[in-house]
């Protein structure tokens, strides 16, 4: 089985303001640094990140880079997916996602089946983490326009959720950054809904 990881770091930051937020320090590592060093931890045969800011390259070790030019949401999600082929499995992550462990990610890529995606749960809305199986690769590189793999996920059942209290934050203005909330125990501080 072909698992793949694409972390998803090409986002615009307008909220932000006029600095790349991924390049922020939060605890002591630039944001992107924090969802990188998670998925590395996790046993997957290829990871891809889709950037479009150049100044990323050197904190995504391990990563296959592919680079874009500033566009919506689908546009980066369509090209990590033609960069990752046909994998059996597609863990998705998000680069402004901090507190998100390894153990989180390891979870969700478990709890997807060759039928459905699993994904993460905040106690309101499926998120992402989610890991897609082959069969809804098409469904993905389908979505246009500034959404992501995110609307897919509103329908899954509830068995295919995985809980992770205190771990979905994702950064989107400066007053945001405080401190990494991270639970690497375990569990990773999940646990299904």
């Amino acid at each position: 089985m072909i698992r793949t990881g694409l972390l998803l770091a090409a986002g615009a930051s307008h909220r932000f303001g006029p600095e790349d937020k991924l390049l922020a320090p939060v605890v002591g590592l630039p944001l992107v640094a924090h969802a990188a060093q998670a998925m590395r931890q996790v046993a997957l045969d290829h990871r891809i990140a889709v950037i479009t800011n150049p100044a990323l390259r050197p904190l995504l070790q391990g990563f296959r880079i592919v680079m874009i030019a500033q566009g919506q949401q689908s546009d980066s999600l369509r090209a990590g997916l033609a960069a990752a082929g046909n994998p059996d499995r597609l863990l998705i992550a998000l680069g402004d996602m901090p507190d998100v462990t390894a153990a989180h990610l390891t979870q969700v890529v478990a709890m997807a089946t060759a039928d459905l995606p699993s994904c993460s749960y905040d106690g309101a809305a499926p998120l992402p983490p989610a890991c897609f199986p082959r069969a809804w690769l098409p469904a993905l590189a389908a979505l246009t326009g500034d959404q992501g793999a995110g609307r897919l996920l509103r329908d899954l059942p509830t068995r295919q959720h995985l809980a992770a209290p205190g771990l979905l934050r994702d950064i989107d203005r400066p007053d945001q950054i405080t401190t990494v909330l991270r639970q690497d125990d375990a569990t990773g501080g999940c646990g299904g809904t």
